[in-house]
């Protein structure tokens, strides 16, 4: 197998439109690094603002960890109803599952903490 036999490089080589797009978000994307840079020295102005958005941005993170803790913890009791020979595999994916749920909301809280205080 060659460098591009695989699915994506078919399907960029069948594509130019493609190719076309990713060179364009790749420019975008370095242009945009580049002009949100800013010096150490010079805080960002509207500083005020900055408790709010992160009041904001804590309760979306929230708002969806509950959301995907729900769907999860439905689907696992839903998959233990159907299978309960396999219960104890369900519900050990099913914690792993919810611990990686939750760092979203404690990885959030962190940035605040770090942005605010």
């Amino acid at each position: 197998m060659g460098a591009g036999d695989h699915l994506l490089g078919r399907f960029i080589k069948e594509n130019r439109m493609t190719k076309k797009l990713l060179l364009v978000l790749a420019m975008l994307f370095l242009a945009c690094s580049v002009a949100s840079a800013q010096t150490p020295g010079n805080p960002t102005a509207g500083g005020q603002w900055v408790p709010v958005s992160a009041a904001f941005g804590m309760a979306i993170a929230s708002g969806l960890c509950g959301l995907a803790q729900g769907k999860a913890v439905a689907s696992a009791v839903e998959g233990m109803a159907r299978n309960p020979g396999a219960a104890k595999a369900i519900q050990l994916a099913m914690l792993i599952g919810l611990a990686f749920i939750e760092t979203l909301a404690l990885y959030t809280l962190l940035i605040i903490f770090m942005k605010v205080g």
